[in-house]
């Protein structure tokens, strides 16, 4: 049985080096960043590990 998986990195490396332009290249746009939303912990959250020393409730 013969395995097509490289099996070093300089094997890898090759493999990828032979990969067509058209694969290797994108014309995807990275999206912009934008800020996160803000999150808020609800009090049932808070209700589950008040007894929990570890949490600093």
């Amino acid at each position: 049985m013969t395995s097509t998986e490289p099996s070093t990195i300089a094997e890898l490396i090759k493999d990828c080096a032979d990969l067509p332009d058209s694969l290797r290249s994108s014309s995807a746009v990275v999206p912009q960043q934008r800020a996160a939303a803000p999150w808020r912990v609800s009090e049932a959250n808070t209700a589950q590990v008040r007894e929990m020393d570890d949490y600093g409730c």
